[in-house]
């Protein structure tokens, strides 16, 4: 007689956990772009879990054709029953609510570190495929089950019958959301994508400008039109609304960071959200994380994202092998 799962639970849990870990980065890459929070991400993810732990231990189960599927079925789902809670959350935000920072691996870097680690993962490391903090901000105006669609179709490649599967919904049903969901983000998010050493470039060259008091310089890399956004979570100074036009802008950065900003900090350039962008630490700690949209035609800054607030800078960590530079 063959050895079942049944007659040795010590063997099916470690198989639930193999299963679960194999799938673990895409699971966190697809409930983060739906959330925009790593801290909700990691909480799905303790959930799914610990349904597929309690499916996975039943005896007379049975067997799971698909756990992949399964997963991000339940992953999803999961994250759709948060929102509720997430929105009351929201509501009584102080300020502007930017998606939480998620550090991510230098594309270049990453081709090589994926192409050592392909005989060992059992996927890429999807968690630095996110997408960028600018959509990730125009998908918050989106209904849940909209941005659910758009990030499985769009982001990971999911037919809308396996979305249909997935949410429960009839196929028409999920081709209207997505057609919706598209035609949103379309008109927000027009279909660029600036170059990343170009973006690393403007990005030192404002932040020169600012911790400098260069206001012109500082100004001519602004578009007319750019929009700052500051998010402290009513825990760090910042704007209580998002601040529009060139020169109020520029004023704005360059008073701040002349009057209150610590007198050292270390500057280090990261990708977040897969974007080149300045992460700010003051000693060990967390002091912000800066993201810059760039409109391609002009190389002027469209975005700023500014987030502050210490609980979401939290999982920020430095890294010694980062590109940096001292503010003395």
């Amino acid at each position: 007689m063959s050895d079942s799962p049944a007659q040795h639970p010590t063997a099916a849990g470690d198989r639930a956990t193999e299963v679960f870990v194999g799938h673990r980065e895409l699971l966190f890459s697809v409930v983060y772009n739906m959330l925009g929070s790593v801290s909700d991400t990691e909480d799905v993810l303790q959930e799914t879990w610990l349904a597929w732990a309690r499916r996975s231990s039943q005896p007379l189960a049975e067997e799971i054709d698909n756990p992949r599927a399964y997963l991000v079925r339940i992953a999803v789902n999961q994250a759709l029953a948060r929102q509720a809670s997430i929105s009351r959350r929201r509501e009584t935000y102080v300020g502007p609510w930017l998606p939480e920072p998620l550090i991510t691996q230098n594309p270049e870097a990453q081709d090589t570190a994926q192409a050592a680690q392909a005989a060992d993962a059992a996927e890429p490391a999807l968690r630095n495929e996110s997408v960028s903090m600018a959509l990730l901000v125009v998908l918050e105006t989106l209904t849940p089950l909209e941005r659910a669609v758009f990030v499985l179709h769009e982001v990971f490649g999911y037919a809308h019958t396996e979305i249909a599967e997935i949410l429960g919904r009839s196929p028409s049903a999920v081709r209207q959301l997505a057609h919706r969901a598209r035609e949103h983000v379309q008109a927000r998010r027009p279909r660029y994508q600036a170059d990343p050493h170009l973006q690393r470039q403007v990005t030192e060259r404002f932040i020169a400008a600012a911790l400098g008091g260069d206001l012109t310089g500082l100004m001519s890399l602004l578009a007319p039109d750019v929009t700052l956004w500051t998010d402290g979570g009513g825990k760090a100074r910042s704007a209580l609304r998002p601040v529009q036009g060139r020169e109020k802008v520029a004023r704005l950065l360059n008073g701040y960071a002349t009057t209150r900003v610590p007198p050292s900090l270390d500057i280090r350039y990261q990708h977040v959200n897969g974007d080149p962008s300045a992460v700010v630490f003051s000693g060990d700690s967390p002091y912000a994380v800066m993201v810059m949209d760039l409109n391609p035609s002009s190389d002027h800054v469209t975005d700023i994202y500014l987030v502050t607030n210490p609980d979401k800078l939290s999982r920020v960590r430095l890294d010694d092998e980062d590109d940096h530079q001292d503010k003395p």
